[in-house]
């Protein structure tokens, strides 16, 4: 009676380990895709109108082109806060190293602009509403590699479903 009850319960041990080795391994694999391949994002707020809404949308980041150096102008990003690290953006790229870049310093009081060179190793980011967001032009262009992926899918709302690559087309 014993052999047979340790015999239970060395296979119920056994059973349990291999599940939450199973559990783990997916957990692995969640993480490594999250982290280096494709991650999900709920952006928030006014500075990407019209192209994204305020709120309720749904996008896939993929990460693989910043290791590439494959983000190019006109690519939406998604990028470290340079103002509080711990956030993360969500921008239009303007200008690569080396481009000249001309913006309105303030367009909702003047048609006054400036003109600067994106220093090496930098780009020039700026949101699609420029009456309200906070990108290069109030703090200049940010390190390259801050930049940690590229939007390229709508998920949500289902009736915008599709490539962003595919709106930003539309837009121009």
């Amino acid at each position: 009676m014993v052999v047979g009850s340790l015999k239970l319960w060395t296979n119920l041990v056994i059973e349990g380990f291999q599940k939450s080795l199973s559990i783990a391994k997916f957990l692995c694999l969640l993480h490594a895709t999250n982290t280096y391949v494709c991650t999900p994002v709920t952006p928030y707020g006014p500075s990407m109108l019209p192209t994204l809404n305020l709120t309720g949308d749904l996008v896939l980041v993929e990460r693989v082109s910043t290791w590439l150096g494959k983000v190019d102008r006109g690519d939406m990003v998604l990028l470290r806060s340079t103002e509080d690290p711990r956030k993360v953006v969500i921008k239009r790229i303007v200008g690569m190293e080396g481009d000249t870049v001309t913006y309105l310093v303030d367009p909702k009081n003047s048609d006054a602009s400036r003109t600067c060179v994106v220093p090496r190793g930098n780009v020039w980011i700026q949101g699609d509403n420029i009456y309200n967001s906070r990108d290069s032009r109030t703090f200049g262009a940010v390190p390259y590699g801050l930049v940690e992926g590229k939007l390229f899918w709508r998920i949500w709302p289902l009736k915008s479903f599709g490539s962003l690559h595919e709106k930003a087309k539309e837009d121009s």
